[in-house]
C-alpha cells in the first residue's frame, strides 16, 4: 500500500529556484525540446546522450577543450567512447575558486581542527606537483596513498591528477597485506602515508605497518604528520621523508595543469575484495568529472559557498566523490575518526557550527543514532541544512521516518546506490521529485538505468536484477593487469550481452522510484523465490532488542534455507519468546518466506573497511568454505563466530 503523502517535496517557487531546473531550460532551450519535469528531462537525457553530456560539460563550465564529438559507438557499451577529441584536467576544474574564504574544513573527533582556503589548497598542490616532478612522477605514474581523510590527502591527490600521474588510495586501519593486496598489482612511484591516526579517542600507532609496505613495494615514502611524530617515524622507515622535508625546496606558483584525453586514467579503485585479491578498478579524468559535477550540480543542487560533507574514508568511493564538490565551488568539510567520538554528537556539533548544507552519511550510521537515542532535531542548529544523503545500504522505511521525526522535519532525503564500480550513482535523489517513504527518488540523468528479470525482460511490480542498457562516461576505462577486458567483461557483461548488470535486486516503484533490497549474489532463494536479504534487515533491525542483523542462505536438503543471526543489543538475551517475536515481525512485515528456519545470536558480524557487512563470507564459513581474502575485513576475527555451528546441523 503506497503512503498517501510524500515525507517531502519543494513548493513551486522553490523548485524554478533549483539548478536541475534552470539545466532543463537550458537544454530546452538550446536543443528546441519541451522538457517540463525530471520524467521529460530523464527520458531525453537517455535518448540523446551526446546532446545531454554536452549540455552538462556547456552548462557546469567545464573547463578544457570539449572537441566536436560527443558520443563514438555509442550502442556498444565496451566500446562506446565520450568526447574523444577532449582535453581537460580534474585539478583545475576543482581548484575552481581562489582567495582566503574555506575551501576545506576539517575535524579529526575531538582531537584536531584545521581550516585551508583556497589560496594555501592551490599553493600546496604547487608545491606538491614541483616535488612530484623532481623525483621523477609524471603521466601515467601512479601514486599510492595509506591516509586519513585529511586536506593534505585532497592536495595530493590534485597534484597527482594536475600532472597525469594516476591517484590511488585507501584508509590506514588496512592491514599490512591488505594494503599490498592493492597497492602491490599497480606498483606506485611513491607511498604516502600519516605517522598515525586517532580512532575512538586512542591514537594508533602505525610505524611497523608503513615500514613493511615500504619495504615490499620499494618506492620511496612521503610521512605526513597527523597524529604523532611524522619525523620519528621517517626516521625509522627507510627511504622515507617528511611532508616539510618533501616541500621545503619549493614555493608556490601557478600550477601547471597538463592537458589529458577524456579517457586518460585518474583514479584506481579497488573493489571489497572479500571474494578474492581486489579488482583494481581504473576510472577516467573526464567520466568521473562530468559525472560527478553532474551530480553535486544538479542532483544534489550544490552551489558556490555550500558547505558539503561526507563521512567517509579514503578507502570507499564516497571520497572520491566528495572531492569533486570543489568543482562547484563548495566547501568541503572532512572528518577523521569514529562518528561517536567523544559521543553520537559529535558530526551533529560538527553540522551546527559549520552550517551543513549537505550531510553525506550511511544507513548503518542513521539507524545507529535513532537506536542510541538522540533527537538532533531537538538539540541542533540545522537550519541551513537542505539535504541528507544515505547509502552504503539500503535506508529501511522507519529509517526515513526518523530522519524526518528526529533530525529534521523540512530536509531532503536521499537514498543513493551506485558503486566503486562507477565511481558515482545510478539511482540517487533529484530536488524535482517528492521524497517518498523506504524509496530512491529515481534514476541518474543520462543513465539507462531498468529492472529486468532473468529472462532479461524489463519488469514493473516485481524484483529484478538493476541493469544500465546504454553506456554512460563514468564506466571503468579498464581493469589494472586485465588483458583482453577478461575480468572486466566478467563482471558486468556476462548476464546480459551489452547490457551493464551491476549485482543490485532492485525494484521500481509505482511512483517512479526505487527499491533496492540487497545484493543480487547475496539474494535468498528459498523454494525457488528471490528474497532479498534488505528485507528481512528492515523487520529485524528496528526491533528493541536487536542492534545488527546478518541472513544467509544454508543449502539444505536439496533447497535453501534462511538463517539469521542477530547481534542483540546490550542486555538482551536471544529466548525462545524473541525467536518468536522476530519471526511474527518478519512473516507479518515481509512474507512467510522471509521467516528464518534458524535465528542465532552472535558477538560480532563481520563488515568491510566501509562498514558494509559480509554476507556472502559468512556464507562461505558455514559451508565449510575458505574464505580467500579476509584481510578486506575490519574484523575478520568475527568469522570464526559462524564456524562448525552445530545448531546448523539440523
Amino acid at each position: 500500500m503506497l503512503d498517501e503523502r510524500p515525507l517531502w517535496e519543494l513548493s513551486e517557487a522553490d523548485r524554478l529556484q533549483t539548478p536541475m531546473f534552470a539545466f532543463m531550460q537550458y537544454c530546452s532551450s538550446a536543443y528546441g525540446v519541451s522538457l517540463s519535469d525530471f520524467p521529460t528531462l530523464q527520458a531525453w537525457s537517455i535518448a540523446e546522450r551526446a546532446h545531454f553530456w554536452t549540455a552538462v560539460w556547456d552548462f557546469c563550465g567545464v573547463k578544457g577543450s570539449r572537441g566536436a564529438r560527443a558520443l563514438v559507438d555509442g550502442d556498444d557499451m565496451l566500446e562506446a567512447r565520450f568526447f574523444p577529441e577532449a582535453e581537460l584536467n580534474f585539478a583545475e576544474n576543482l581548484l575552481s575558486r581562489r582567495g582566503a574564504s574555506d575551501a576545506l574544513i576539517f575535524r579529526g573527533e575531538d582531537k584536531v581542527r584545521d581550516r585551508w582556503s583556497w589560496d594555501r589548497l592551490r599553493d600546496e598542490v604547487s608545491r606538491l606537483q614541483q616535488a612530484y616532478r623532481a623525483m621523477g612522477i609524471a603521466k601515467g605514474d601512479r601514486i599510492a596513498a595509506m591516509m586519513p581523510n585529511v586536506p593534505e590527502t585532497i592536495a595530493c591527490m590534485l597534484a597527482a591528477a594536475s600532472i597525469g600521474a594516476i591517484w590511488s588510495s585507501c584508509s590506514p586501519d588496512f592491514g599490512e597485506q591488505g594494503v599490498m593486496d592493492r597497492f602491490g598489482q599497480i606498483e606506485p612511484k611513491l607511498f604516502i602515508a600519516c605517522d598515525s591516526y586517532w580512532y575512538n579517542g586512542k591514537r594508533q600507532d602505525i610505524a611497523g605497518k608503513i615500514g613493511a609496505v615500504t619495504k615490499r613495494l620499494g618506492v620511496p615514502t612521503l610521512i605526513v604528520g597527523y597524529a604523532g611524530d611524522a619525523a620519528g617515524v621517517a626516521a625509522m622507515v627507510a627511504g622515507a621523508t617528511t611532508w616539510e622535508a618533501f616541500l621545503s625546496p619549493f614555493t608556490p606558483r601557478e600550477v601547471d595543469y597538463v592537458a589529458l584525453p577524456f579517457a586518460h586514467p585518474l583514479f584506481i579503485l579497488f573493489s571489497s575484495g572479500t571474494t578474492g585479491v581486489p579488482k583494481c578498478i581504473v576510472h577516467s579524468t573526464g567520466g568521473t568529472l562530468l559525472q560527478l559535477v553532474k551530480e553535486h550540480r544538479l542532483h544534489c543542487g550544490v552551489v558556490p559557498g555550500d558547505r558539503v560533507f561526507y563521512f567517509t574514508t579514503c578507502g570507499w568511493m564516497m571520497w572520491n566523490w566528495l572531492t569533486a564538490g570543489l568543482a562547484a565551488g563548495a566547501t568541503l568539510c572532512l572528518y577523521d575518526g569514529s562518528p561517536f567520538a567523544p559521543d553520537g554528537n559529535v558530526l551533529f556539533d560538527y553540522a551546527a557550527e559549520e552550517q551543513f548544507a549537505i550531510f553525506g552519511t550511511s544507513a548503518k550510521y542513521l539507524d545507529a543514532v535513532r537506536k542510541s537515542g538522540l533527537v538532533p532535531a531537538m538539540t541542533h542548529d540545522l537550519s541551513k541544512l537542505r539535504l541528507i544523503t544515505s547509502t552504503g545500504s539500503p535506508l529501511s522505511p522507519e529509517g526515513f521516518s526518523f530522519v524526518y521525526e528526529g533530525i529534521k522535519a523540512d530536509v531532503q532525503l536521499a537514498s543513493i546506490s551506485g558503486g566503486t564500480d562507477i565511481v558515482s550513482c545510478f539511482v540517487l535523489g533529484n530536488p524535482l521529485q517528492p521524497v517518498w517513504r523506504g524509496e530512491i527518488q529515481g534514476p541518474g540523468l543520462g543513465l539507462a538505468v531498468d529492472v529486468w528479470n532473468e529472462e532479461g525482460v524489463p519488469v514493473r511490480g516485481e524484483k529484478g536484477e538493476l541493469v544500465c542498457t546504454k553506456a554512460f562516461p563514468s564506466m571503468p576505462v579498464m581493469f589494472w593487469n586485465d588483458p583482453g577486458r577478461v575480468k572486466y567483461r566478467a563482471a558486468y557483461f556476462e548476464r546480459f550481452d551489452n547490457v551493464w548488470c551491476h549485482g543490485d535486486f532492485a525494484e521500481w516503484t509505482e511512483h517512479g522510484g526505487l527499491v533496492i533490497h540487497g545484493r543480487s549474489d547475496a539474494t535468498l532463494n528459498p523454494g525457488g523465490v528471490r528474497i532479498g536479504t534488505a528485507e528481512i534487515y528492515n523487520q529485524v533491525e528496528q526491533m528493541a532488542e536487536i542492534a545488527e542483523a546478518l541472513c544467509i542462505g544454508q543449502e539444505w536438503e536439496d533447497d535453501v534455507r534462511v538463517v539469521l543471526f542477530v547481534r542483540l543489543a546490550p542486555g538482551q538475551d536471544l529466548t525462545e519468546e524473541l525467536i518468536q517475536s522476530i519471526k511474527s515481525r518478519i512473516r507479518s512485515g515481509a512474507t512467510p518466506r522471509h521467516v528464518p528456519a534458524k535465528i542465532i545470536a552472535v558477538a560480532d558480524i563481520p563488515r568491510t573497511k566501509s562498514g558494509k557487512i559480509v554476507e556472502l563470507a559468512v556464507r562461505e564459513v558455514v559451508h565449510g568454505r575458505a574464505v580467500r581474502n579476509k584481510e578486506a575485513l575490519a574484523n575478520p576475527e568475527a568469522l570464526e563466530l559462524y564456524a562448525g555451528l552445530n545448531i546448523l546441523k539440523n
